[in-house]
């Protein structure tokens, strides 16, 4: 028989003292974006009764995670991120040192998000044979190979081949890969947009002419992926 899978840790009853949970977006100027960050703060308290949740910009928003974690006290804090790009690796950690201890960080959510991308793409209507993945790309390496990687997991999950199209800071572009699909023999080809929030990218991608998903938004790969870092992450105590 296979090995039984552990149980995440309980959660704690509501009025326990325990850390908030903190959840870190980029940063939208989509007025649709911030409605979608707070449907996911809303749905993420739903799943974590009588647990704080706050939202944490690292960019575009004047409430930056600097000052939103003071506020929050002991905290958790999600990275709600594709790839571990210079957010990740250095803005996030930053915010963090400075609340000296009080806030600790999980992984981020991007290796968890693949049915995801594959129900967004569902939603067109049946699937072609050919997938551009769009994403906004990174000027660290590291950050697009991950996303090179999920699209080789998003290929194997769809039996279709999938390449990566940047729409900025890293090539090939969108209608690059949507060339080396045609080149490859691939004609009915979809668009799966590899953002969490509406903003201004989708006018690009929508430059290409082809069906596409929207953003992966508040879809419940998403909430699990948040709440179940944040349970591995609390303190081993009793409350």
């Amino acid at each position: 028989m296979p090995p039984r899978r552990a149980a995440p840790p309980p959660i704690p009853p509501p009025g326990a003292d325990r850390p908030a949970l903190v959840v870190v977006l980029h940063g939208t100027r989509s007025p649709a974006g911030s409605e979608d960050a707070e449907l996911l703060r809303r749905r993420v308290c739903d799943r974590l009764p009588g647990t704080r949740v706050d939202v944490g910009w690292v960019d575009v928003h004047e409430e930056t995670l600097e000052r939103t974690l003071p506020a929050a006290g002991p905290a958790i804090v999600v990275p709600v991120f594709l790839s571990a790009g210079h957010h990740v690796t250095h803005d996030i950690p930053t915010a963090i040192e400075r609340t000296h201890g009080r806030a600790r960080t999980t992984s981020h959510v991007g290796p968890d998000l693949d049915p995801a991308l594959r129900d967004r793409l569902t939603e067109l209507g049946p699937l072609g044979d050919g997938v551009v993945l769009a994403p906004a790309g990174s000027n660290h390496e590291r950050a697009n190979r991950e996303t090179r990687a999920t699209a080789e997991r998003l290929s194997a999950l769809l039996g279709r081949p999938v390449e990566v199209g940047f729409f900025h800071s890293a090539h090939p572009s969108p209608a690059e890969a949507l060339a080396r699909l045609r080149t490859a023999g691939a004609e009915d080809v979809s668009v799966a947009t590899n953002a969490l929030l509406p903003g201004l990218y989708q006018k690009r991608i929508a430059a290409l002419g082809l069906p596409t998903t929207r953003p992966i938004g508040v879809h419940e790969a998403l909430i699990e992926a948040i709440v179940r870092r944040h349970l591995a992450a609390l303190p081993h105590r009793p409350y």
